[in-house]
């Protein structure tokens, strides 16, 4: 399919013309929607909205869990050119009060468990998906096609990021955007007609709906489950059937140690995506071995700007036959993506310096929602500078090195968290690792690692870890300190919260 110049909220009528039956949406019992069952009640709904006097530019927000029926609400804003806020319902009843009212949305379908926070809202009006919505969507007129009115300078979402390092943004993201990430996604990972998607990201984040839309555009279809249950998750992988993935290392790691895991058939899996936090060696090689497909890591600002850079399957089998040191870096830039690594001023940095991420492409976002001295500070000549931080080897792939504002700083020393993480994640006890630095009266900071460990194993003693480390880590990047907690504080997106992990180490809620 050419996604230039065609609307995606024509996609799903484009498959429907011509793939009536093929799968579209599948529930997590199974339950299948067509192409023509999907076309048709997107465009019943579409025409419902319109009644309601939703139409071009207007706000619609969603609070709920995953379901077919949200993304049918999404779509159907794509055809009306409507704007939708897909709210996080991670957040507290307070905070999403005051992100509902920033986004400007009059109109809500969400969840019947999320019915009081609606009630506290000064909202037109709201739709519960289990007891309102299809009688919503019966009271949309019968008809034939109803084509898409947007153009891609229009504004298709407003993604609130996830406020791990501060109050959450309204990301504004155009159609030419969402066009720009479903084609580079499509592309990378080698998606073809009726292959069944699965993505660990809920519908709210960008790897969630993105998928949906890589299927869509493709002609595959997507497994949509009400929220990441490993159980189930295993069920689907391990069917047969999936033929892509996208997860993040601790939905990965927990179906690797699974108890059912030996009784999975992972032989129609073609490809895994994963990426969001460090992974360490030792997990990829069992990734490897045990789903035995393709794998791609991927990083980005999402949210932002779409994925910025891509550690491909031929990087990955030519790491697992020898050069290991490819599964420490993240990959290069993914289709569409341009990349630079820059100095404080802007200066592009020599190979092997370290330099913050600046990317750009039709991938990056129109800016932020109201906000036009953030999206001043973030976007620069049509770079997105987010403030990850990377080097590049003289094979051009990237080594990240953290992000600005979680660098230590011991002893006038600059000590890049990820690198710790990389080795000391390769420990035999360590399943997931954090690093961060604690405030020290002689060094400024010294280095903390935060540890799950794995079962059966014990927190490694001082002596360890510095063995360990030796002849990979200069001493002063060896943590002083040994943190084991049984859970990590998360973002929506399933990645660690290193703000909310050193606010409980400074406030002694672990230790």
């Amino acid at each position: 399919m050419q996604l230039s110049g065609l609307a995606p909220g024509d996609w799903v009528t484009v498959q429907a013309r011509f793939t009536p039956q093929a799968a579209f949406l599948v529930a997590a019992d199974g339950r299948t929607r067509t192409y023509a069952e999907g076309e048709q009640r997107i465009t019943r709904l579409a025409r419902a909205l319109r009644q309601l006097g939703i139409g071009r530019g207007d706000r619609v927000a969603l609070l709920a869990v995953d379901s077919p029926e949200y993304v049918e609400v999404l779509l159907a804003c794509m055809k009306l050119g409507a704007t939708y806020v897909a709210l996080n319902f991670r957040l507290s009843p307070a905070e999403i009060r005051t992100v509902l009212a920033a986004s400007g949305a009059q109109v809500i379908f969400h969840s019947a468990r999320y019915q009081e926070i609606v009630d506290g809202c000064r909202l037109r009006d709201a739709i519960q998906f289990e007891s309102g919505y299809e009688e919503f969507l019966a009271g949309g007129p019968d008809g034939g096609e109803l084509p898409a009115v947007t153009n891609d300078d229009d504004i298709l979402s407003i993604s609130f990021t996830s406020g791990t390092t501060g109050t959450p943004k309204g990301v504004l993201q155009s159609q030419r955007m969402i066009k720009a990430i479903t084609q580079s996604g499509v592309l990378e990972l080698g998606l073809r007609p009726g292959d069944l998607i699965y993505s660990g990201a809920p519908l709210f984040h960008a790897a969630g709906f993105g998928h949906v839309l890589y299927g869509v555009a493709r002609g595959g279809a997507s497994v949509i489950m009400p929220q990441w249950d490993a159980d189930l998750a295993l069920s689907w992988l391990g069917s047969g059937r999936v033929r892509h993935a996208t997860l993040v290392p601790s939905m990965i790691i927990q179906l690797l140690e699974h108890p059912e895991l030996a009784e999975a058939d992972f032989s129609g899996l073609r490809s895994i995506m994963y990426g969001g936090a460090p992974m360490p060696t030792s997990v990829v090689r069992r990734m490897a071995d045990v789903f035995g497909c393709d794998l791609h890591n991927g990083f980005g600002a999402g949210t932002e700007a779409g994925g910025q850079l891509v550690l491909r399957p031929e990087d990955h089998r030519r790491a697992l036959a020898g050069d290991e040191w490819l599964l420490g870096t993240i990959g290069r830039p993914a289709f569409g993506c341009d990349v630079r690594l820059l100095d404080p001023d802007g200066a592009e940095v020599p190979d092997g310096a370290v330099g913050v991420i600046a990317s750009r492409g039709d991938t990056v976002m129109s800016g932020y929602l109201d906000r036009p001295d953030l999206t001043a500070r973030a976007v620069r000549d049509g770079w997105f500078v987010a403030g990850d931080l990377a080097w590049k080897d003289q094979e051009g792939f990237l080594h990240l090195a953290g992000r600005a504002d979680e660098m230590i700083i011991r002893g006038g020393e600059n000590v890049y968290p990820v690198e710790i993480e990389d080795v000391l994640g390769g420990h035999a006890a360590v399943a997931e690792i954090a690093v961060v630095g604690e405030p020290d009266p002689h060094w400024g900071q010294v280095v903390t690692a935060v540890v799950a460990l794995r079962d059966g194993h014990g927190t490694p003693s001082a002596a360890e870890v510095k063995e360990h480390c030796r002849g990979r880590l200069a001493s002063y990047k060896v943590p002083q300190r040994i943190v084991v907690v049984a859970n990590f504080p998360r973002n929506p997106a399933g990645k660690i919260d290193k703000l909310r992990l050193r606010e409980l180490l400074a406030e002694g809620r672990i230790s």
